[in-house]
């Protein structure tokens, strides 16, 4: 693999002086020579003045935050990184690379979850080039390379989870999103490394069942919801109805036989787990009528 490696060019500016006075002075020299009538260093300085003036060529401009790839006749040099007006050989091929942070993001992917659910997902990731012979040498197209391997392991990432998870222990795409967007950046990195792009950030910005099985899904969700919600109400409601026998029993309030206290469970739990309020009957017999 070709590894970056740095190019220390002169100061652009220095070379710029240089040039022009040596311009400055070869047409000087013309000038002389034409008043003489000098023939032979006419061509000689106009021949020098031409030779200056394809040297300046060789300026180029370093943004902050930008490389210049320089190569000679397909030979890599170097890169320079240096920002401001620098000098090179002026035969050497300078390739723009920016190295600033860029964001990218997916469209909406239909894939399958890991239940076979049908899903879109899409992602947005945040990354920038670290290396510009890698990013130049190593793929065709860097940024085209970024774009399809991110929704590569995007889609082989979520075929890796399920879309929600009844199990809180377990991994969801919906239920765990830090540790989805980690994982996804980490693949997306493993498939970038040799294009020289380091991958800051990954997240899930667009997560939904797909139309078909939307509706479907979401009765699933809330009967799933309603179920998690009367468990708890029922657990709940045991552990009141044990207290309450409980202090009945320690306080000596009233004696009950096992047929009276299934009778006040029952009553309890009736009260306790119903979706509506309750209406009290008075007895206005004995206890036991």
């Amino acid at each position: 693999m070709i590894r970056e490696r740095g190019y220390a060019a002169m100061s652009g500016w220095a070379a710029l002086v240089i040039l022009l006075a040596a311009t400055g002075v070869g047409l000087w020299q013309m000038v002389l020579n034409i008043q003489a009538d000098n023939i032979g260093f006419i061509f000689a300085w106009a021949l020098g003045v031409t030779f200056f003036l394809l040297m300046l060529a060789g300026l180029f401009m370093v943004n902050p935050n930008e490389g210049k790839v320089l190569q000679l006749f397909g030979r890599y040099i170097g890169t320079a990184k240096e920002p401001g007006l620098r000098y090179a050989n002026p035969l050497y091929a300078k390739k723009r690379i920016s190295m600033r942070v860029r964001n990218f993001e997916s469209g909406h992917l239909k894939v399958n979850d890991l239940d076979g659910n049908p899903i879109e997902i899409g992602a947005v990731v945040v990354w920038k080039v670290v290396d510009t012979a890698e990013a130049l040498f190593e793929v065709d197209n860097y940024e085209n390379y970024v774009h399809v391997q991110t929704e590569s392991a995007l889609r082989n990432m979520a075929t890796s989870y399920p879309y929600d998870a009844h199990d809180e222990e377990k991994l969801s795409l919906r239920g765990h999103t830090a540790s989805i967007a980690d994982h996804l950046r980490k693949e997306i990195q493993e498939r970038l490394s040799r294009a020289g792009v380091d991958v800051i950030e990954a997240r899930i910005t667009h997560l939904a069942y797909a139309p078909e099985i939307a509706a479907a899904m979401l009765q699933r969700q809330q009967a799933g919801a309603i179920i998690a919600a009367r468990s708890r109400i029922v657990e709940g409601a045991v552990g009141m109805v044990e207290m309450a026998l409980e202090m009945l029993s320690t306080k000596e309030i009233v004696h009950l036989d096992e047929e009276r206290k299934a009778a006040m469970v029952s009553n309890l739990l009736v009260v306790l787990c119903s979706e509506r309020g309750t209406q009290p009957v008075l007895n206005a017999g004995t206890l036991h009528h």
